[in-house]
């Protein structure tokens, strides 16, 4: 059951991937008709955020992604020096202050996305959209980021 479970998870990372990749490519499409709008002397409203957005969208999709992938820049001066079981306990705090963290995030993100929602809260730019939605992408790239983490602590308990 839990080489199902993993290989799931591993499947919703790359997928996570892919929807960071395809908002990283919604920012160069924004970027680009951005700069042949005013090169053709017409003006489209939101474009700028929009692409913010989509930038916001992509990072925190991309972070579970990076991460299983060993994309993230680590800290392995500590533990470099240690080896055996003393490097496998200071792996899993390391794993358990992540998880913490990342925990923390997803759960204020999420709760951020409640308020925006309860409260119809609209951005204050030209465009005037419901916050809420561009919020969607990040509370969601956060939570897999938190499950991820969570994910590889509970692999390198069971020396996975």
């Amino acid at each position: 059951m839990l080489n199902k479970l993993d290989i799931y998870l591993k499947s919703v990372y790359k997928f996570s991937g892919y929807v960071a990749a395809f908002f990283l490519i919604l920012v160069a499409i924004f970027i680009l008709t951005g700069i042949a709008s005013r090169i053709f002397g017409f003006y489209i409203r939101g474009l700028a955020e929009y692409s913010g957005y989509c930038m916001a969208a992509s990072s925190f999709f991309a972070l579970a992604y990076t991460f299983v992938e060993g994309g993230h820049i680590r800290i392995t001066l500590f533990l470099e020096k240690v080896s055996g079981n003393k490097k496998n306990i200071l792996e899993i705090w390391c794993l358990i202050i992540a998880s913490f963290y990342s925990g923390y995030l997803a759960y204020y993100f999420l709760k951020m996305l409640k308020i925006s929602y309860e409260f119809q809260e609209r951005s204050e730019g030209a465009d005037e959209i419901l916050i809420w939605i561009p919020q969607i992408s990040v509370a969601l790239g956060s939570l897999i980021f938190f499950v991820c983490v969570f994910h590889q602590l509970i692999l390198r308990i069971l020396n996975k």
